[in-house]
This record gives structure tokens, C-alpha cells and sequence, in this order.
């Protein structure tokens, strides 16, 4: 049986092309398609295949008869799915032909969304094309050409998913580029044992494979491509390596430009105007 892991999280003016880009919750919707059904995509960087419901997958045409597998996420566990071979996405004016996995999304729609959720699009769009993304202002665009200010940070990988590095007080630690997760920032248990970090309370959290409760820790100053952080609480993974995860509450205060297939993201801090 195999498994696939799943993480549930612009330049100036928007550029030509620019679509919408919807914050439910912290989380980032698109416009997209399944073979010519539309619907309202999560966008999830963590995402290592597509997600589709059970009845998405049915309205757009699709058979759940692939191989059975495992999808693991945030949560307490596993979680049963059905991997596709490959499924025609569209995205942004992009043809995505990729593998895809048929699992049920209700309780993820219900705890973190707050309404059905249908589709999910992952690593198949950032490996695609060069992205332009700002979360405060609502677009999403292809950016073939986008060159601009910001600093420009290597993609590393950790568990299969795409790393920038980041600061937290002295130590460099690489943090996990996930627009899939629009909670609090994520720590691994071995970075909280490695800094000593105090466990400030619990809570229940958790994305695909159920929710589960969480130690909630005070993290050092946090520093990403220029602009510094600083009282922020971090929930605790239980995951190997010294690891951070960056979602939506941290990446939405820079214009974010994404080239995975060149190695890079570049991010631009925003400033004060563009917050307010």
C-alpha cells in the first residue's frame, strides 16, 4: 500500500492575468476545474497530490476505483484514500495532468473551512509555473517575468515537502513553505527539545487524519527574508527534525513570488500601508 503525505497552509499593482485569491479562515481558495466541473480549490503548497471529495470527484466524472492508499496530514492519523492515476485539473489557465487522491473532506470542511470543501490543488500548480501570490491583497497570477525587490531564498526539502530557511533567535532552522496551513506556526517536538522552549498550554488542532490536542509553545524571535516577529505561540508536531512551519498567518505579510522547478522563492515583506 502506499502513502502519500498531505499538509492542510504579487508584485506592486497585480499583474495582467491576476485572479482572485479568496482567505476563508485563514486558508487560500482559488478558481478551478476538474474536468470542466467548477469549483473553489483550497490552495495547498504542502500538498503532494490533488485532493479531491467523494462527490466532487462524482460530479466531475470520476471513478473511485484507483489503488488504495493512506493520506497523512496533520492530524492523528491516517486517513483512507483512493489514489488516480492522473486527473485533468485546471488552474489559473493551466492544464494540470497529475496523480490525485479521492479522499472524504467533511471533517476537514467542517472544523477548519466552515463549508464544503471539493478540491484541493497542491505541489502539481507550484511545480508547474512561476507564481505571483499576495494573500492581503486577493491575487494569484502567473509571473513568467517577475523579477522585482524582496530577497530571494533557496528551496530546500524536509519529509518530502519544500523548505526556505528562516531564524529563530541564533539558530537557522529550515521552515516549511505551507500555504495549506492557515493555523498558528507549527514546531517539531525535536526543535522545542533542542531550544528548551516552554509549553505554554494545549490545544486541539489538526488537519487531514483528524483532530488531536497540541502543546502550545513561546517561540523566540522569529526572522524570515528581513522582517522579524516576535511573541509569537507555536503548536508542536510530533515530526522528526528540526523543523518550523510557516503558514498563512506568518507568509501574508510578504508579496510572495514561488519558482519550484528553479530552486527559489523570493519574498517582499510588506509594508505597514499595504497591512493596514
Amino acid at each position: 500500500m502506499k502513502r502519500i503525505f498531505v499538509l492542510l497552509a504579487l508584485l506592486g499593482a497585480s499583474p495582467a492575468g491576476a485572479e482572485p485569491l479568496e482567505t476563508v479562515g485563514n486558508r487560500l481558495f482559488l478558481d478551478a476545474r476538474v474536468n470542466g466541473v467548477e469549483t473553489r480549490a483550497l490552495l495547498d503548497s504542502g500538498a503532494e497530490v490533488s485532493i479531491l471529495s467523494p462527490e466532487f470527484a462524482a460530479r466531475a466524472g470520476l471513478q473511485a476505483d484507483g489503488e488504495a492508499t493512506e493520506a497523512r496530514g496533520t492530524g492523528a492519523g491516517p486517513q483512507d484514500a483512493v489514489l488516480l492515476e492522473s486527473v485533468h485539473v485546471d488552474a489559473l489557465g493551466l492544464a494540470l495532468e497529475a496523480p490525485a487522491a479521492i479522499i472524504d473532506l467533511q471533517d476537514v470542511s467542517a472544523r477548519l473551512v466552515g463549508r464544503p470543501l471539493d478540491l484541493i490543488v497542491g505541489r502539481s500548480l507550484f511545480d508547474r509555473a512561476r507564481l505571483a501570490i499576495d494573500i492581503e491583497g486577493g491575487t494569484i497570477a502567473l509571473a513568467e517575468n517577475a523579477i522585482g525587490p524582496g530577497t530571494v531564498l533557496p528551496l530546500g526539502e524536509a519529509q518530502g515537502l519544500a523548505t526556505i530557511p528562516a531564524r529563530l533567535g541564533e539558530v537557522v532552522v529550515p521552515a516549511l513553505f505551507d500555504l495549506g496551513n492557515g493555523s498558528r506556526p507549527q514546531v517539531s517536538r525535536a526543535l522545542v527539545d533542542r531550544l528548551g522552549l516552554e509549553v505554554v498550554g494545549t490545544e486541539t488542532a489538526g488537519g487531514i487524519g483528524g483532530a488531536h490536542e497540541r502543546d502550545l509553545v513561546a517561540l523566540p524571535t522569529l526572522t524570515l527574508a528581513g522582517r522579524t516577529f516576535d511573541g509569537l505561540i507555536a503548536s508542536v508536531d510530533e515530526t522528526d527534525g528540526d523543523l518550523i512551519n510557516v503558514g498563512t498567518s506568518i507568509l501574508r505579510h510578504y508579496l510572495i513570488v514561488t519558482d519550484f522547478s528553479a530552486g527559489w522563492i523570493r519574498l517582499d515583506p510588506r509594508n505597514e500601508a499595504q497591512d493596514g
